[in-house]
């Protein structure tokens, strides 16, 4: 086929941080020699950003957030764009204080901390002419819900996600106070699995992990190599924002607002749109019009307040002008794990379920890589013909599972692209 093939390959380490990786620049390096000796492309059509070079261009959040934008805005009917991420994930529980958000935001991790959501992704895939076809894989923990609303080919996240999430009420005056106490449970379980230490998760607890064996840090398969999880558990999420910002009030409560405070202009549009709809909230609830908890509710609310009473002692047209100018059609398009429009043209291959996390390994004879990766690259040296997404992800779920492994990754697009061969 004629088209022209075009990709961008982010990986990040986080070296010298408390998020240290060891093997998402090498799985960057061996994808990048993969496209062009097995894929046929052009050294000058792919574009690589990492950080372990840190005198070139930085895999920060703004700078991915542009590298893709520009990845689209150039494609034509008959390319193929090819977007590969290796680092740490996160999920961001819901903020606004409404009883009917729930759920998460599913992101990535660039090195500055300036996420990148799963509905970024989905408005992303959103603008790729039909003809052409997006392919991602992220290698990232939680990393099956982040093309938002795809349907699942292979994996248990979305359907998990339907039946699941929506927090039980404990009491009927509750407010938020109930889903905002359950997100605290998982802060502190997630502060001591990040330092290796598993908590079974009560089945009568709050249910986004979905079972009691499926989110442990992935399982060490053998020798005495060593394996890392790369989730970015929220908890130090927080502790890297407070590094970067020196604020120390920075809490499970007030994530988006830090985001939005420290990236402006550069955070993600959904972050901006958060923030425009707890602004007119606000307003709401100085002028009177409380409806339940003064507009903005529970504890979750009281965060906000203080934290959009502070920002307003300024120039408010000019601190919140990012988040004004941000197009927002419903109050929905700001809940955590909102569902829209489905993309057509992008094909996800996660490294994991929404509810698991992925591996970053490193062997005994010092050579790291993240679990999911590894695989596709054995996958494809094995295999000189077509290989189609359903197959890499089949085959790549059993040899993760043979070598130990509890992730399993999934496939996410329309039905058209099931059986399409991998990339091109």
């Amino acid at each position: 086929m004629g088209g022209r093939k075009r990709a961008l390959l982010v990986g990040i380490n986080y070296p010298g941080t408390k998020a240290e990786l060891k093997g998402c620049h090498n799985d960057v390096d061996r994808m990048h020699r993969c496209l062009i000796d097995r894929f046929g492309f052009d050294e000058g059509d792919i574009r690589v950003l990492s950080d372990k070079d840190r005198s070139g261009p930085q895999p920060t959040g703004a700078n991915i957030r542009r590298a893709l934008a520009r990845l689209v805005a150039d494609a034509r009917p008959g390319d193929f764009l090819f977007f590969h991420y290796s680092g740490h994930g996160t999920r961001l529980p819901a903020e606004t204080g409404q009883q009917d958000d729930t759920g998460y935001d599913e992101c990535i991790v660039p090195c500055d901390m300036n996420l990148i959501t799963d509905q970024d992704f989905r408005e992303l895939v959103q603008k790729v002419p039909d003809g052409c076809l997006f392919t991602i894989v992220s290698d990232s923990c939680h990393s099956g819900g982040l093309l938002d609303s795809a349907k699942e080919q292979i994996g248990n996240s979305t359907r998990q996600n339907k039946t699941q999430s929506r927090e039980p009420e404990e009491r009927p005056d509750s407010g938020s106070g109930s889903s905002f106490r359950s997100f605290l449970k998982e802060t502190v379980r997630d502060a001591f699995e990040s330092e290796g230490i598993h908590i079974p998760h009560s089945r009568h607890g709050h249910s986004h992990h979905g079972g009691d064996d499926q989110d442990e840090a992935s399982k060490q398969p053998s020798g005495d190599g060593r394996i890392r999880n790369r989730s970015l558990p929220l908890s130090t999420l927080i502790e890297m924002l407070k590094e970067q910002t020196g604020k120390d009030d920075i809490n499970v409560g007030s994530i988006r607002m830090t985001l939005f405070n420290i990236f402006g202009d550069d955070a993600s549009p959904k972050i901006k749109k958060f923030m425009k709809v707890m602004l007119g909230k606000f307003h709401q609830g100085q002028s009177g019009e409380h409806g339940g908890g003064g507009g903005v509710m529970g504890m979750v609310g009281a965060l906000a307040q203080e934290f959009l009473k502070a920002k307003l002692e300024g120039n408010e047209e000019e601190a919140f002008k990012p988040a004004l100018e941000q197009e927002v059609n419903s109050v929905d398009e700001v809940y955590a794990g909102t569902k829209a429009w489905a993309p057509n043209n992008g094909i996800l291959i996660s490294g994991c379920q929404t509810n698991q996390t992925s591996a970053d390994a490193t062997t005994p004879q010092g050579v790291s890589f993240g679990a999911l990766s590894n695989a596709i690259q054995t996958i494809l040296a094995g295999k000189h013909g077509k290989v189609t997404n359903k197959d890499l992800v089949m085959k790549a779920r059993e040899m993760l599972s043979k070598q130990g492994y509890t992730q399993q990754p999934g496939l996410y697009c329309s039905d058209d692209n099931v059986h399409v061969a991998f990339i091109c």
